[in-house]
């Protein structure tokens, strides 16, 4: 089975600092696969280089197989490559419901007519109903969002991105605001999605990313450091070292 999503000597550089350093990467169809580092290590480079958002200098990225490098953010969307961003970007006077439903409706290509009662596109409704019912959400499909609970925000966050029926969906920090006593219920609801869903996951909150992925790369300096499952990544000496601060002498 190929990778859900590749990268072959990825190379980015902002003038003489080299951000993404001949990076390559690959997560497996199905994985939940997190990529942590420290700041400054890459990582949304990395996601902005994934998505298009920013150009590559060298090197070039797999999705399904098929090379997407020289593709625009919307085309790579539509190939099933779609992702969160670190600051909430929802409409806070529109409910959960409407929020998900006019993105179900540009998935199907009824985009141009947003003006239109998003009651008159009953089975785009339907569908992110129950989009939002699948994720815990459905005391609050009608709720505005901007009173909603920081975590509910996010899950419907996920829900926007889910309704573009990604293969690949990209997770930049979604526990990021987001309280302890909220973020766990988040990860619990994230672990849950099918599995015909890849996940790369950025987070720094060490606890939930070793509760919830399968597989992690360590970014350091724009390049890969090391890639493991969690349990060997957690004693990995390097890791400790040049991540977790934690001296080899200690």
């Amino acid at each position: 089975m190929k990778p859900a999503l590749q990268t072959r000597r990825l190379l980015r550089k902002f003038g003489g600092f080299v951000a993404t350093n001949d990076l390559s990467l690959s997560v497996e169809q199905g994985a939940r696969h997190a990529l942590i580092g420290p700041n400054g290590a890459g990582k949304t480079t990395l996601i902005n280089l994934l998505t298009g958002f920013l150009e590559a200098d060298a090197g070039a990225v797999i999705l399904n197989g098929d090379d997407v490098t020289h593709l625009a953010q919307h085309q790579r969307v539509k190939r099933g490559l779609v992702r969160t961003f670190q600051i909430n970007k929802l409409f806070a006077d529109m409910s959960a419901l409407e929020s998900v439903t006019l993105a179900v409706c540009e998935r199907m290509g009824w985009g141009w007519n947003w003006w239109r009662p998003v009651g008159d596109h009953q089975a785009a409704v339907d569908e992110a109903a129950d989009l939002l019912r699948s994720l815990g959400l459905r005391e609050v499909l009608n709720q505005p969002t901007r009173s909603l609970a920081y975590g509910k925000q996010r899950l419907i966050e996920i829900a926007l991105a889910l309704a573009a029926r990604p293969t690949v969906l990209l997770l930049d920090e979604p526990a990021a605001g987001v309280p302890a006593s909220e973020s766990r219920e988040l990860f619990e609801t994230i672990a849950q999605l099918p599995r015909s869903v890849t996940i790369l996951l950025i987070e720094h909150d060490m606890d939930l990313v070793f509760r919830f992925a399968d597989r992690i790369s360590v970014l350091v300096n724009g390049a890969l450091l090391a890639e493991d499952k969690p349990e060997l990544i957690a004693v990995d000496k390097r890791v400790r070292e040049v991540y977790l601060g934690v001296s080899l002498d200690g």
